[in-house]
């Protein structure tokens, strides 16, 4: 399955006036996207399922009364003059004419936690949008196909290298640093073998996985305006738990517009917009992100059935239109939530608020915010 960018459409700003419909200008794009650059990991599967376009065309439709109801604060120009431009061109690496969808890992590093766990961190490459996606793997059983292929004129120390072994390495360099010339240095230096082989092991209940986009401002900086990091932290304790699973770590920022739109956003939403009004206004969708680079690396990591940590519906059926069973939604309650902690953090209950509200995403919202 090709992705697909609302970069590449503009849909036409229309007055938002209470009497006036909102719906999008008319597209050709799809006429642009042939069959054969539409590519599903799964071959045997033959559901497609819609593009940000489409969702974003639907949203317009068939919420009509939400756009009418964004707020037209008088200190800047109303909605129905567009802001500048965010037609960008067409980006060099869009699907048209690339073929098939390809996700390859390059290579992968075992990162030890302070928390006292470890998983293995897997860089993946693609041939749609240029960005190196992420998964981190905890259980030695879940491997890349991709990196464990032998590779032209590779030697076994550059299997190593890149991370295509099993096992964990030990240390063999000196303190000085003098270099391992090749692998037959010490026989078995580099793999401290388990009992069983990874491919070996048999696992009944289908992995944790979490598909996560990528979210600087609440990972990093602790954003209180959305609970990615909550998120992402929570993850990571339930996989290192349960000592096997899986998070793919999609970069797509702020749902897919980018850090810069969505720093735009926060100043929007400062002034009385929410996290879907906002995306609108600067000619979004709500959420434009996609799941077909996800699903195949899950398809690359063997994994066919999972039991999916997400509150969000449309993640599910997309990624089931890829082929993926997903056997148990895990929901993912918010920590503040959960310790009782309503009204202390304002803009994050009023951001998940209108994602259950306008975005369906499944929560149940506490009393105080009904």
């Amino acid at each position: 399955m090709g992705a697909h960018s609302l970069d590449d459409t503009l849909i036409q700003d229309a007055p938002l006036d209470d009497d006036t419909p909102v719906s999008p200008a008319p597209s050709d794009d799809d006429d642009r996207y042939p069959p054969s650059a539409r590519h599903n990991p799964y071959p045997s599967h033959t559901h497609q399922h819609p593009t940000p376009l489409h969702y974003a065309k639907t949203f317009l439709s068939l919420k009509p009364a939400l756009v009418s109801a964004l707020p037209t604060p008088s200190l800047f120009t109303p909605p129905t003059t567009p802001p500048p431009s965010n037609a960008a061109s067409p980006q060099p690496n869009a699907a048209v004419g690339l073929g098939p969808l390809l996700v390859h890992c390059d290579v992968r590093a075992r990162i030890p936690t302070m928390e006292g766990g470890e998983f293995f961190l897997h860089l993946y490459q693609n041939n749609r949008d240029g960005k190196e996606h992420l998964a981190l793997v905890y259980g030695d059983d879940i491997r890349s196909r991709s990196l464990d292929a032998p590779r032209p004129g590779e030697s076994e120390m550059d299997r190593v290298i890149r991370g295509a072994y099993h096992g964990r390495l030990r240390h063999v360099v000196t303190g000085s640093g003098s270099p391992l010339l090749s692998a037959t240095h010490a026989v078995g230096y580099h793999v401290e073998v388990n009992s069983a082989k990874a491919e070996e092991v048999k696992i009944a209940e289908p992995p944790l996985v979490r598909i996560h986009s990528e979210c600087y401002t609440g990972e990093v900086v602790h954003s209180g305006r959305c609970d990615c990091g909550d998120q992402l932290d929570e993850a990571m304790r339930l996989m290192q738990r349960e000592g096997r699973g899986v998070i793919v770590y999609l970069r797509q920022e702020g749902r897919n517009i980018g850090l810069l739109d969505k720093l735009k956003a926060y100043n929007l939403q400062d002034l009385g917009y929410d996290t879907v009004s906002a995306n609108l206004f600067l000619h979004h969708a709500p959420d434009e992100r996609t799941y077909d680079i996800a699903t195949a690396i899950l398809a690359d990591l063997g994994l066919t059935q999972v039991r999916l940590l997400t509150n969000n519906p449309d993640k599910i059926e997309q990624i089931e239109g890829d082929g993926v069973c997903v056997t148990e939604r895990v929901p993912m309650a918010p920590r503040a939530w959960v310790q009782g902690k309503i009204d202390t953090h304002k803009e994050l209950d009023l951001y998940l608020k209108v994602k259950v509200e306008k975005m369906g995403h499944i929560m149940d919202l506490p009393k105080a915010l009904l």
